[in-house]
């Protein structure tokens, strides 16, 4: 059975990401992508469905685990009756090749190593054919399945029994041996041994230059570094896309169905990555980003989506997996995402402050890349009145979302700003009589006036966390007493245990069975809106209990559960998760 979410940390290559647990095991790891398909799927079922454990075969009393400092580098520390170990779990940049590296260190006493090596390809599904291989001056193990060949390198490889490859070997004080997985086309060669040294070192030096410039005069600096470290990891190096996880399936309900695959590029996570990296300095990198998002959006503004695969692919077909009992008995697993075809207004808006932020911070604008944004702006001109699935991906019924037509306003706000504040071209007084239009129609149909608060969607009296954003996306003032009524409603209506839910499941607007738990996106938007509304020490409590959620190497799920095992809490929903993190960043901003 898998571990608690919260036991596992992430590494990964910027192509791909891995998640090891507490215990020594990487449970979860797809090759080479991220949306490809895992080579190790015990995260989602038994390790009989792949997993790869290094640690101590005795009882160990005691485990710690840290971060290098300025890095992405994992440490475990495993402590037995007779000794300690240490296990270093890294995946090394460049080379365009997919390795993960695992070298453990016996730093005291005498310690008995465990070591399993069980690759199931295809999620978990596929059996390779393994064998002993003589390549480059050593023995290797080689599996091989379909398209896939694993490489297992090492002092001491173990043996196989039954499907499973299994060793055990002692270590003593000053011992170390290295070992590494390498994952090519099943028709290529062995590749070369790596010089581990060497690309540990040069892993070290570029996630430390990137950490040594996250913003050092913001609340919780080390959790923004970490955030952004971990939103760097979760971009593809090549193609500038970030997913919303490394994961798939990690249930928002326990043994229910809301189980979702992340492992896309969503462009409203990708335009607040672009606002998140502009925020905390980081102008360079965030054209890489900006790259990816007009890619991405690129052809018929008719034809946008609200979701590609990282190279900027528009097919994510969603299919269930059948052999995969899910995480905690939660069923169904999925792959790909039934989301992909839906219409959310909200998006662009989203794209357009991106955009506007990298005008401000002097990124150049292209014509094409203008041009491309007008023709967007236009196709939203035709169709901004229309309903939508809403930021939530709604399953039931389209809405007319207010958080949507906030949204819509902003998209109309911002092509006028670029007019009047850039000098691009446009049919600017036509936007601005949209804008007007939109924002009348949301202060009228989108707030419920005997309540004081704006409403989830027209036909409703419910509220939702998205609304929230209102302030922040510069719709009305922070201290507007609509806003101030909104905030109230919000806290009043979606705060469980302190947390905030994003909507009442109860009201049956998304159409699925069962409950989720506090969102913790949503409470970092409380943050930033009590910030707005000048109610600081409120925002600086609530912002102090949210980074202790954090597991202890600082990472963060999509939502938490606080009524488990007595109030203790667990973490749930696909982990780490980008929109939890770019909330984080974006709340310290806010308390700058």
């Amino acid at each position: 059975m898998a571990l608690p979410i919260e036991d596992y940390a992430l590494i990964g290559d910027r192509g791909t990401a891995a998640l090891v647990g507490r215990d020594g095991s990487i449970d979860w790891l797809c090759l080479p992508r991220f949306d490809s398909p895992a080579c190790f799927a015990a995260l989602l079922g038994t390790e009989d469905h792949g997993r790869w454990l290094l640690a101590p075969a005795d009882e160990v009393v005691s485990t710690s685990r840290r971060y290098v400092d300025g890095t992405a580098i994992l440490e475990t520390t495993f402590t037995t009756a007779g000794g300690e170990l240490v296990l270093l779990d890294v995946m090394p940049v460049g080379d365009d090749r997919a390795d993960v590296v695992r070298r453990v260190t016996c730093t005291r006493g005498t310690v008995l190593v465990r070591h399993d090596w069980v690759v199931r390809t295809d999620y978990g599904r596929v059996r390779p054919w393994v064998t002993r291989e003589h390549a480059h001056g050593n023995e290797v193990v080689v599996a091989i399945a379909g398209p896939d060949k694993l490489v297992l390198r090492g002092p001491r490889l173990p043996a196989g029994h039954s499907g499973h490859h299994r060793d055990e070997f002692e270590m003593n004080e000053g011992d170390e041996a290295t070992f590494s997985t390498t994952w090519v086309r099943s028709w290529r060669e062995v590749p070369k041994p790596m010089g581990f040294d060497e690309r540990i070192a040069a892993t070290t030096d570029q996630q430390r230059e990137w950490s040594a410039r996250s913003p050092s005069d913001v609340p919780h600096a080390d959790m923004v570094r970490r955030s952004l470290l971990t939103l760097m990891l979760m971009t593809h190096a090549d193609t500038g896309g970030i997913v919303a996880a490394p994961t798939t399936s990690l249930p928002e309900d326990f043994g229910g169905e809301r189980n979702w695959d992340y492992r896309f590029c969503w462009l409203r996570d990708a335009a607040l990555t672009l606002e998140s990296l502009l925020g905390a300095g980081y102008a360079d990198e965030a054209l890489e980003w900006r790259h990816w998002l007009l890619r991405a959006v690129a052809g018929d503004p008719a034809d946008l989506q609200i979701m590609y695969a990282v190279d900027g692919g528009r097919d994510l077909p969603e299919r269930e997996l059948g052999h995969l009992p899910g995480y905690a008995d939660s069923r169904p697993v999925r792959i790909g995402n039934g989301a992909v075809t839906q219409r959310q207004n909200d998006v662009l808006g989203e794209v357009m402050i991106a955009l506007e932020l990298s005008r401000q911070a002097g990124l150049d604008e292209t014509r094409n890349s203008w041009a491309l944004q007008r023709a967007l702006v236009e196709e939203l001109a035709e169709h901004w009145d229309e309903p939508d699935n809403g930021l939530w991906e709604i399953r039931g019924p389209q809405r007319h979302f207010t958080h949507s037509r906030v949204m819509v306003w902003v998209a109309f706000d911002r092509a006028v700003r670029a007019v009047e504040d850039h000098g691009l071209e446009g049919p600017v007084e036509r936007w601005r009589e949209l804008r007007d239009r939109v924002r009348e129609e949301v202060l009228d149909k989108g707030y419920d006036a005997e309540r004081g608060t704006f409403t989830q969607h027209y036909d409703t009296r419910e509220v939702d966390a998205s609304l929230l954003t209102i302030p922040l996306v510069g719709f009305l003032p922070g201290d507007d007493p609509r806003v101030l009524g909104t905030i109230d409603a919000v806290t009043d209506d979606l705060m469980r245990n302190g947390l905030l839910v994003r909507y009442r499941t109860q009201s049956g607007v998304d159409g699925l069975e069962g409950d989720e738990h506090p969102f913790l996106a949503c409470s970092f938007w409380l943050v930033a809106a009590l910030a707005a509304a000048g109610r600081r020490d409120e925002a600086e409590e609530l912002m102090e209990r949210l980074c202790g959620l954090a597991n202890d190497v600082g990472l963060l799920s999509e939502e938490y559960d606080t009524t488990y095992d007595g109030g203790r809490g667990r973490m749930a929903g696909n982990f780490p998760q980008a929109f939890s993190h770019l909330a984080l960043v974006q709340a310290a901003l806010a308390l700058r």
